[in-house]
């Protein structure tokens, strides 16, 4: 049931598109054809932040921004050497073990395939073989010498995985869902607010970079300047073998994670209790979120208006994060939209004191 709410296409669009931090060009434009005629009004400010707006029919209404990135893991053509084979700069955090064999696209003049290569295991020594190959021991093969490539890519070009989006039984399964299906889930908040009248002044904030340091939830806290936030990204999914249940932090299919704390947050307890109050009314699945690592745009969201926001943040359940296939389920992504519009929705019935 929960699946028949998603729009399969528009997700898969929304995944496949390239967008390495700092190269969100074609992941903006996407958003901006697709949510134009939704919202009352729309920027993109000089981060490269896209801002839409949904007002309020209440005058000097309040600020709720809502924020997912647009940027994806990626990689950065660093050198060409004589054979052809491209070194490249990681844009974002890696493990190492995931690049083997991985298709990638280089993004030049025009678009070329390539593959994630490194030393065969049959040429490895017995020492070599007990030792994670690390990033700088791979380079792309895209099958082409030197001068055929330098026609298309220069150094500075990104580069990104490349596979498509599907279904894997009962769950999505794709590259980059972190965060782009949250950034699914926020055009599907707005579009479901376009009607309503708000209490709030909705900021519906599409940000860069932020797997390279939360860089554009800096600019777009400050220059938005919220009195409520929320950040929509993915949290680790631990429900597979070998962890015990205190390491899951998530489980799929449970609905969207209430962060509690991560590496970078102490959530607004009002905020966090508002979202639990939701929930529990409108019967809309949640689960708590305590995340001992990592951070999210929460952090910038909280921090950098003037005078601070009360700031929180929801989560999808996710396997399988930063690897090469990610994993999520309808149920949390239904979870997140549906929870989120009533929380903006309710806002007035929240508990703001100190």
């Amino acid at each position: 049931m929960s699946l028949e709410r998603i729009d399969i296409p528009l997700l898969k669009k929304i995944s496949e598109t390239a967008g390495a931090p700092g190269f969100e060009k074609k992941v903006r434009h996407l958003l901006i054809e697709t949510l134009k005629d939704i919202v009352d009004e729309f920027y993109v400010d000089n981060m490269g932040n896209l801002i839409t707006i949904k007002k309020s029919q209440t005058e000097n209404a309040k600020k709720f921004m809502l924020a997912a990135h647009m940027d994806e893991i990626g990689f950065m053509v660093k050198h060409i050497d004589d054979n052809g084979y491209i070194r490249f700069q990681t844009l974002g955090g890696f493990d190492p073990k995931t690049l083997t064999s991985l298709r990638v696209k280089v993004h030049g003049t025009k678009d070329l395939l390539g593959v994630m290569g490194c030393k065969p295991i049959h040429s490895m020594s017995a020492a070599e073989r007990t030792k994670v190959v690390t990033n700088e021991e791979y380079f792309i093969d895209c099958g082409l010498s030197k001068e055929e490539i330098e026609k298309h890519v220069k150094i500075g070009d990104s580069i990104t995985r490349w596979q498509e989006l599907d279904m894997v039984g009962d769950l999505i399964n794709g590259k980059s869902l972190d965060d782009r299906v949250c950034v699914y889930a926020l055009v599907e908040i707005m579009k479901a607010l376009k009607e309503q009248d708000t209490p709030v002044d909705v900021y519906g904030v599409f940000t860069v970079q932020e797997e390279v340091g939360l860089r554009g939830a800096q600019v777009a806290g400050h220059g938005v300047s919220p009195d409520f936030g929320i950040a929509l990204d993915v949290t680790v999914a631990n429900d597979i073998p070998g962890l015990a249940p205190q390491d899951y932090v998530t489980s799929m299919g449970k609905g969207a994670g209430i962060k509690h704390f991560d590496g970078g947050t102490i959530c607004d307890r009002r905020m966090v209790e508002h979202l639990e109050n939701v929930a529990k009314n409108k019967e809309i699945p949640a689960q708590p979120e305590v995340l001992p690592f990592g951070g999210t745009d929460t952090a910038n969201i909280q921090r950098m208006p003037k005078n601070g926001s009360i700031a929180g943040a929801l989560s999808i359940p996710m396997r399988y994060l930063h690897q090469t296939t990610e994993m999520a389920h309808p149920t949390d992504v239904v979870a997140m939209i549906d929870l989120v519009v009533q929380a903006i929705l309710q806002v007035e019935e929240g508990d703001w004191s100190y």
